[in-house]
């Protein structure tokens, strides 16, 4: 019971755990637990400590950092296939000697770039033993489930490209270069050579079956290999590319294949038939003079014999001389990359073969292997292009559109000129890109981000928003909706409902109001970048017993220029003005909101001209009043002459005068101008909940 009572509730490592916890225990227990527990936790802690540093190291495959590192790889692979066919450069013909040597230069530079692109293949194979993978069960829905156990990792991986990888990167072709130098020197070129294609031809294999599936992974994970539109184009180019130059590589071995059978054919009833006496370094110089006056190089329409030797499509290379030792490396490479890129490119036509089998059998691969490049890596460096311009394509679909429907509805040509000009503006704006419907498939916290993006420091230049906390302006960008006006459009009118509330963020606006069409009445304003317009619908929406109609306009509001702003909608103001509520005791909201007001600016003008017509009407009752005071003075005062009653006569006269001209401006003033002031708008800071 005592040992059930105890609870231990602070979490401590392992050590501490082990030392005073479970010690304490064993004293009340009778050591049962000290030697039970205690190597347990031990034994769990190593073991979950070791298994979570195993976790740890593992890389999700559609992390960004894979993804970057795979197309990395997919591109260093491609660089390294356009390696290998180096080797087959190797192998040339002596000229002055006529025999077959190796270029020790080129040996030493193909196997030093070879053996750095197989690095890009270790670094590949150890990724792999990390990489984790997901779960085939697990796709039902969403990514699915990432394992990361290590040992399930390696036997997936063991028992899929594991064989293909290292068939890949055994560097069979620097194996055969180191085992040459043992070797006598004369049998060296003539085994070599075979052996170099052999092994070249054998691992091309593995690495191009290794290449489909890892792009077929990138594009599948992330969507794309290349970012943009002329990087794809260029990736297929240069597919095409590598392509002609691993053809004319095969076309240099096979032209210097053709020679050496010309050689074995003409030593064929000979004494000197061994391999060895075609290699240099034989030291036969019988031989070479007897191969110096053999197989001319003869055009297959000219050859009238059948003892002479028909080089077919390897006619070219050999007059070129192209093969021979004397021509550096360079002259020999694009040399024959052109001849390979001519041919691939016309399918083959134009090759005039021989009867030999495996000439015949490489003019065949060269049409099939040129007719499917043509098919798809130009039609996808075609798509690519094309690509760029799509947008531009899908724009003048949508103007001829407009075009006919225009037509068909004869619609007038200044109502055809507005048209055309909101198209236009809304291109130079977006580029054709629908930006709210791309917004709206986002997740909610991703389009608030970047609608607070965009708007945030458009909305801090609205003077009524720049001291809002972060908190309103969050709700006001969600629901704000970005709208373009062209030039001379009506976004309102007086008498008609508000069904939008705008805030202006470039552009200029006239709006003008006659208070309901009073005769008389006439007030105009500018609107510009950073004010507002719509306040009705504010107030309209603050006011919780506001019926369901939206409220009227007092004002039209016409667009000078290109305007462009952001609208909210009533249901959406209604959201975000029951938040509003808790900032209406603030004295600068108030403030803020009267000064901006066009309704308030209009009243207010209003309110100033009135009280300046009381005030002149005072001034002139408290004139008219001083002077009949000095007339009744006057007439106080005694005295008979003739010129003080004459005096008097005319002060008379005058007030008489006065008096009629203050009660005609009393029955005259007030009432039209009372009648001009128009009604003091809703003051929604006086609607408290």
């Amino acid at each position: 019971m005592a040992a059930k009572g105890q609870k231990f509730v602070r979490f401590k490592d392992w050590k501490s755990l082990s030392s005073s916890s479970i010690e304490h225990n064993d004293s009340s227990n009778g050591g049962f637990l000290k030697r039970k527990v205690q190597p347990s936790l031990s034994s769990v802690s190593d073991g979950s400590i070791t298994n979570l540093s195993c976790r740890n190291h593992v890389l999700d495959p559609q992390g960004a950092t894979l993804q970057k590192w795979n197309k990395i790889f997919v591109i260093t692979s491609v660089m390294a296939i356009s390696v290998d066919p180096l080797f087959f450069y190797i192998p040339m013909i002596d000229d002055k000697k006529q025999c077959l040597a190796l270029d020790g230069t080129l040996k030493i530079t193909a196997s030093v770039l070879r053996t750095f692109f197989d690095l890009f293949y270790i670094l590949h194979i150890i990724f792999q033993f990390r990489t984790g993978f997901i779960a085939p069960s697990s796709r039902v829905f969403g990514r699915g489930e990432l394992v990361n156990d290590p040992w399930a990792i390696v036997m997936r991986y063991l028992s899929s490209y594991f064989i293909i990888d290292i068939l890949s990167i055994i560097p069979l072709p620097q194996l055969v270069i180191l085992a040459m130098i043992p070797f006598p020197k004369c049998s060296v070129p003539y085994v070599g050579k075979d052996l170099l294609k052999y092994t070249i031809i054998a691992q091309y294999v593995p690495r191009i079956l290794r290449i489909y599936p890892l792009f077929k992974e990138v594009t599948s994970t992330s969507g794309i290999l290349t970012e943009t539109a002329w990087a794809g184009a260029a990736y297929n180019l240069f597919l095409y590319m590598l392509a002609s130059h691993v053809v004319g590589a095969f076309w240099y071995l096979f032209s210097v294949e053709s020679r050496l059978r010309c050689w074995r054919r003409r030593l064929k009833n000979t004494t000197f038939l061994h391999e060895s006496y075609l290699s240099c370094g034989s030291g036969n110089s019988t031989v070479q003079s007897l191969l110096k006056s053999s197989c001319p190089l003869t055009d297959p329409q000219q050859i009238q014999h059948l003892e002479t030797f028909n080089f077919g499509i390897f006619i070219e290379a050999l007059k070129a001389r192209v093969v021979e030792s004397n021509t550096d490396f360079p002259h020999k490479f694009f040399y024959c990359f052109w001849w390979g890129l001519r041919s691939v490119s016309s399918v083959g036509q134009g090759l005039e073969t021989s009867t030999y089998a495996g000439e015949i059998i490489f003019a065949i691969f060269i049409a099939v292997f040129g007719l499917i490049l043509f098919a798809s890596l130009i039609g996808n460096m075609q798509k690519y292009l094309q690509s760029t311009t799509v947008r531009v394509e899908e724009m003048r679909i949508k103007r001829r559109d407009a075009e006919l429907w225009m037509s068909h509805r004869m619609l007038p040509d200044f109502l055809k000129e507005r048209i055309r000009r909101y198209e236009q503006y809304k291109w130079q704006e977006n580029r054709g890109v629908e930006e709210e419907t791309l917004i709206r498939n986002l997740p909610k916290d991703l389009r608030r981000d970047i609608k607070r993006h965009l708007c945030i420091d458009l909305l801090k230049k609205v003077p009524m928003f720049e001291n809002m906390d972060n908190q309103l302006l969050d709700a006001l960008c969600d629901k704000l909706k970005p709208v373009l006006y062209t030039e001379k459009s009506y976004i309102v009118r007086e008498g008609d409902p508000v069904d939008e509330m705008l805030f202006i963020m470039r552009g200029k606006l006239a709006t003008a109001t006659t208070n309901g069409g009073r005769t008389g009445f006439f007030n105009s304003f500018e609107i510009k970048a950073g004010d507002f317009c719509g306040e009705e619908l504010l107030t309209w929406a603050l006011d919780p017993n506001s019926s369901s109609n939206l409220p009227i306009s007092t004002r039209t509001v016409e667009t000078i220029s290109e305007v462009e702003a952001f609208a909210l909608m009533p249901d959406d103001l209604k959201c975000v003005a029951s938040q509003f509520r808790r900032l209406i005791n603030s004295k600068q909201l108030q403030h803020t909101f009267r000064f901006y007001s066009l309704q308030w600016k209009t009243w207010g003008a209003c309110f100033i001209q009135a009280a300046w017509r009381r005030y002149k009407k005072k001034k002139a009752e408290r004139l008219l009043r001083e002077a009949e005071e000095r007339i009744q003075a006057l007439e106080n005062e005694e005295g008979s002459s003739p010129s003080f009653a004459a005096t008097i006569y005319a002060s008379r006269f005058a007030s008489s005068g006065l008096r009629h001209l203050r009660s005609g401006k009393r029955t005259r003033v007030p009432q039209p101008q009372r009648s001009l002031m128009p009604q003091k708008p809703d003051d929604f800071t006086a609607q408290k909940n």
